[in-house]
Formats: C-alpha cells, sequence, structure tokens
C-alpha cells in the first residue's frame, strides 16, 4: 500500500469534501450575487432541479454531529419555523429561474426530518406541492432516526411520496450508541426497520459509521453480520471525523488533546474494507466510497448524481446549501435571523460565491471521482475540455502512487483509492483554495 496510507491518527477537522470551492471562500453580504441568478432562466436545456428541506430538529444532539439543529423546541417552534419554509419556497418558487420547473429530486435531511408529527409532515408537504409540485421527481429522499419512528408516521411518510427511506442506524451497540450521543437503541433498529420494510418503500438505506468513539474490531465486525442480516437495499457507510463545531471537539479542546478519541484512518479505511468485501460476497454492488447497493438497476442515488453532474439545487431552511447558474450559497443559520430576513421581503442569504467555469468544472469532476469511476467524454461535451490532459500531473502522480488506472478514457479508483479518496481530490484544487480549513 502506499506511503500516503500509513497509519495516522484522526485529528479535528473536516475530510469529507461535498463541495468546491471550499466552504471557507463563501463570502457574506452576497444577497445580490444569488437574486441574479435566479432573475432569469437557463440559457437552453436547464439542468436537473433539486429541493432540499431541513429540518433541523433532533431528540438529542449527537456529539459528532455538525449540522444545524435544535433540541429545544416545542410544537409551536416547530409550527412556525415551517410556516417560514413554506414562506420561502414561496418566494422562490415564483422566480425566473424556477418558475415553470419541477425537481428531478427531493429530499429531507436534518436534523432529523422523522421527529415530525405525521400530521406536521402531511400539512408541510401538501403545502409545499402546491407551490412547486414533485408528481415528475424520480426520487423522494427521507432520512430518519429509528427511534421516533411508528406505524402511523411511516405509513404518512409513505403516503407522502417517498421513494427512498434511510435510517440513521449508526452502529448496533447501544453502549456505543450512547456514548456517542445517539438517542436511539439497537431494538429500536430492528422495529423500526421490520416497520419499514412492511409499508414497501422503493428502497431502504441504512446509515453506518466507521469509528466512532470506543468502538472495536469486534463491535464493527457485529455491524457488518447484523448488516448483512437486515438485507437492506443499500448501505452507507461514512468514516468518522471531527469537525470543529462537535461536542467531541469541544471535550478535545478542553482536555488539550490534539488527537480525537476514536480510530485512525488506517483502521477506518480497513474496517470500510472488510465492510464492502462482506457485502459484495453478498451480492451487494460499490457505488461509490460510501455506499454499496443491492441491485444496481433498481436501486439508484438520484440527488448524487444530478447534484455532483451540475444540478441546481434549492435549499430550503435555516443553514441549507444551494446551488443556483453556478452560484453557491448558504441559508443563514439561526431561525431568528432567517425568520426577519423573511419577514423584510429578502433572500435568506449567509454566504454565497460566484463560481467561474473552471471551478464548475473542478467541482464536477471531484465530486465524480468519489464515484470511482469519471469518464472525460462527457467533461469535454459539456466544458470543451480534455480533463485528462487539464489533470495530467496529479493523475500520473496519483497513478505512481497506485491508486488509480487509466484506460479507454476513463479514470478508475482502485478500492484502495476509493476508501481515501476524499484525501486525493486536494491535488485537483487550485493553488488559491488548498487549505486545512474546508467550512
Amino acid at each position: 500500500m502506499p506511503d500516503t496510507a500509513t497509519k495516522k491518527a484522526t485529528r479535528a477537522g473536516n475530510y469529507f469534501i461535498s463541495n468546491y470551492p471550499p466552504f471557507s471562500f463563501w463570502k457574506k453580504d452576497q444577497e445580490a450575487l444569488v437574486e441574479q441568478a435566479y432573475s432569469a432562466p437557463h440559457d437552453g436545456d436547464p439542468p436537473p432541479l433539486g429541493l432540499y428541506h431541513h429540518i433541523p430538529f433532533c431528540r438529542k444532539r449527537c456529539h459528532f454531529c455538525y449540522f444545524r439543529v435544535y433540541t429545544d423546541k416545542n410544537a409551536d417552534d416547530i409550527k412556525h419555523y415551517l410556516d417560514c419554509t413554506v414562506r420561502e419556497l414561496e418566494m422562490m418558487a415564483k422566480k425566473p429561474l424556477i418558475e415553470g420547473r419541477k425537481p428531478h429530486f427531493v429530499y429531507f435531511g436534518g436534523g432529523t426530518p422523522s421527529y415530525l408529527s405525521a400530521k406536521q409532515l402531511k400539512e408541510l408537504t401538501d403545502r409545499m406541492k402546491a407551490l412547486l409540485p414533485w408528481d415528475e421527481a424520480e426520487e423522494v429522499a427521507f432520512e430518519c432516526e429509528p427511534g421516533t419512528l411508528n406505524p402511523g408516521k411511516l405509513s404518512a411518510i409513505k403516503d407522502l411520496g417517498v421513494t427512498r427511506l434511510s435510517l440513521g442506524i449508526e452502529n448496533f451497540d447501544d453502549r456505543i450508541l450512547e456514548i456517542n450521543g445517539r438517542a436511539h437503541r439497537t431494538k429500536e433498529v430492528w422495529r423500526a426497520y421490520e416497520r419499514a420494510q412492511a409499508e414497501n418503500f422503493d428502497q431502504i438505506n441504512i446509515d453506518l459509521i466507521a469509528g466512532m468513539v470506543e468502538e472495536t474490531e469486534e463491535n464493527w465486525q457485529r455491524n457488518i453480520e447484523k448488516t448483512l442480516e437486515l438485507r437492506p437495499d443499500s448501505v452507507t457507510i461514512y468514516q468518522m471525523e471531527v469537525p470543529y463545531n462537535t461536542g467531541i471537539y469541544k471535550d478535545m479542546k478542553a482536555s488539550g488533546s490534539l488527537i480525537a478519541p476514536i480510530a485512525d484512518w488506517e483502521t477506518k479505511r480497513r474496517w470500510v474494507k472488510d465492510a464492502f468485501a462482506a457485502l459484495e460476497s453478498a451480492g451487494y454492488t460499490i457505488g461509490s466510497g460510501y455506499t454499496a447497493v443491492l441491485d444496481p438497476e433498481r436501486t439508484k442515488f438520484i440527488y448524487r448524481d444530478a447534484l455532483w453532474g451540475g444540478a441546481d439545487l434549492l435549499g430550503l431552511g435555516v443553514a441549507s446549501i444551494s446551488h443556483a447558474k453556478g452560484v453557491h450559497y448558504q441559508n443563514l443559520t439561526e431561525i431568528d435571523d432567517y425568520d426577519a430576513a423573511l419577514d423584510a421581503g429578502r433572500l435568506p442569504v449567509q454566504r454565497a460565491l460566484q463560481t467561474t467555469p473552471e471551478e464548475m468544472l473542478i467541482r464536477q469532476f471531484i465530486l465524480q471521482m468519489k464515484l470511482g469511476r469519471v469518464a472525460a467524454a462527457p467533461f469535454q461535451e459539456k466544458f470543451g475540455v480534455d480533463i485528462l490532459e487539464k489533470f495530467a500531473p496529479q493523475l500520473a502522480n496519483l497513478r505512481q502512487e497506485g491508486w488509480l488506472t487509466i484506460e479507454d478514457g476513463e479514470i478508475i479508483l482502485n478500492r484502495d483509492g476509493l476508501l481515501c479518496v476524499d484525501n486525493l481530490l486536494h491535488d485537483f484544487f487550485l493553488p488559491q483554495h488548498v487549505t486545512d480549513k474546508l467550512v
């Protein structure tokens, strides 16, 4: 194995790359930039449109969570927030860039979307559909915490048109779930999964995290065994990281520790590699550095593939991320500020960035690298650029180090390269964007 994959402790900071240029380069006071992006439709055929709704409420904040979530809101607070998101959608649906288009995919994330009651979910989605119908959406994805699900709520979620239910299991050991701040326990996992199967969702996905606090070799092997026992349509496995705004980092800072109390990168990658090998033996196909699917012909990740291919994304709610005609932006990160902006008739924008054509190409390229295969021809067609030539030095280095091969105009990462792909992507950043601070 190449030297760069040698044992390395996990330190605080962001590892997973979800966008480009990095969020730290997005700037405040850019509402006019976002308004301009929405002021006219695309020239020619528009890209796919996605709709994301952020539900920032949870029963409990996980110690590793770095998203905008609240655990202290009552029913009136939640209703007010949901009303705000509908007001935002009403404003945005009238914009020339959005008007007349229908979402290609819809995604409810959080936080915990399943924290909402069945009544709240139906009222919210009925109002949303009246403003921006998603009857033609290929995918409606919905994140769940197992302990929030009951038969009535699962039935209501299915009635919303959800095609993929994603269960945030993370680990099958009650002690590790408790130590890491998860609200649910294993008995709730089995009950929720059985109930979800009874609803006949098109796709049930489960999330796991490799390297949680106090996770062991024995525990990880049990996680693999339990996953195979469930045999979900797809499995998503993340390697644990410790961003700066997490509870784990706060504890590290208080104790003066530079190293996170979790598995090192070599161990986490080996654990995911073991899981992928076991899943492949059970008939799964590895679809990216994080996902395995049971039937690739039937089971897709539409939102991922569309976003990584340059789709527009309209994000609703606090801290949500959007992409509009080459402009990246994030909403205000506190409910009161978000509400005040909507009251004033303003876009609730926290920060934004207008990307250049080169940055758009790099973004699409590095995100598709996470799939493990990137064909050069689509980039030539879309951007008029030969990526094999543009990135020749970087690709040559990675090929020499043993991470990838190039065959018939296609870049193909091997399994070891795929498992550390986020660490390799920095090689393709423009010089001004090379930084340790990604958010």
